[in-house]
């Protein structure tokens, strides 16, 4: 909702004030189709030839996320800190219990109370390739947390691929314009006999290139490559928590301790208080009973 009233706002604030200062947009309207063409259409074709098939469609697909924000809320994160609770505290009290749970995720009945994470196959693998590890008796915890800490390194690194692309796209649109613009005044010059208002009208045209190019790269384009950067961050949180918990379970911290270490590394706009959290495990524990 917040992305469609910042785009409402740029148009309306822009052409707006265009209108308000005694513009006409009868000659960018008419311009507007070729202009688009030639822009849209050349930014496009570049995006195609620096990206592969797989990369344009993570691109598109990630554009939801601009008008979605981000995956993970508030309740995902106190789930998070249930669904590990659970776990750490199952694999202390009977080893070959866990096993059941990390290597069959879709039929354990601990991940299946969490629908919402078991559906993110990322975070599910993050969990349950970590619990493995610990039941391997890793002599040196700091082994798995290098691990986890360049596969996390990894997955953000591709996350990201989808803003850099934009944010390139983006970079390029003004000189796109200037081009669309100078064919406007090689198609301008073309007709230096014409009268003055005729002259005018073609120059106008040829230079909505140009507004178009930078309107499009820092209007919109920009703010799309921007938006997608923050969420793309904001739920990478997500799996540095699973990091954080499990590596203190590593160390072997007390259950709570390592919960409580997850709590204190959530988002302070995500964390959960200490008393709603101490309610999230005790309703966690009595279905587990």
């Amino acid at each position: 909702m917040v992305g469609i009233i910042g785009i409402i706002t740029i148009f309306v604030m822009v052409f707006g004030g265009y209108l308000a200062a005694g513009g006409k947009m009868g000659i960018i309207l008419k311009s507007l189709p070729f202009e688009m063409t030639m822009i849209i259409g050349a930014a496009v074709g570049a995006f195609l030839i620096s990206n592969s098939i797989a990369e344009v469609k993570h691109t598109i697909k990630d554009l939801g996320k601009v008008f979605k924000g981000p995956k993970w809320q508030n309740e995902d994160y106190k789930d998070l800190l249930c669904l590990l609770f659970e776990l750490i505290r199952l694999a202390r009290q009977n080893p070959v219990a866990i096993e059941e749970h990390i290597e069959d995720p879709e039929n354990s009945n601990i991940f299946g109370r969490y629908p919402k994470i078991i559906a993110d196959k990322e975070a599910t693998a993050l969990i349950c390739d970590t619990m493995r590890s610990a039941s391997m008796n890793y002599d040196d915890p700091h082994q798995v947390e290098e691990v986890l800490e360049k596969r996390i390194d990894a997955n953000m690194h591709h996350a990201m691929h989808s803003s850099h692309a934009l944010q390139t796209v983006a970079d390029g649109l003004p000189a796109l314009g200037i081009v669309a613009a100078v064919l406007g005044v090689i198609k301008t010059m073309a007709s230096i006999d014409q009268p003055p208002e005729i002259l005018g009208k073609l120059i106008g045209g040829a230079l909505v290139g140009t507004f178009l190019g930078v309107f499009l790269a820092y209007g919109l384009v920009g703010p799309f490559a921007a938006k997608v950067k923050a969420v793309v961050e904001e739920d990478g949180h997500f799996y540095q928590l699973i990091r954080e918990v499990l590596v203190a379970n590593l160390h072997n911290h007390a259950t709570n301790i390592c919960i409580e270490v997850g709590r204190q590394n959530t988002p302070s706009h995500f964390r959960p208080s200490f008393s709603e959290l101490e309610d999230a495990l005790k309703s966690a524990k009595q279905h587990a009973a």
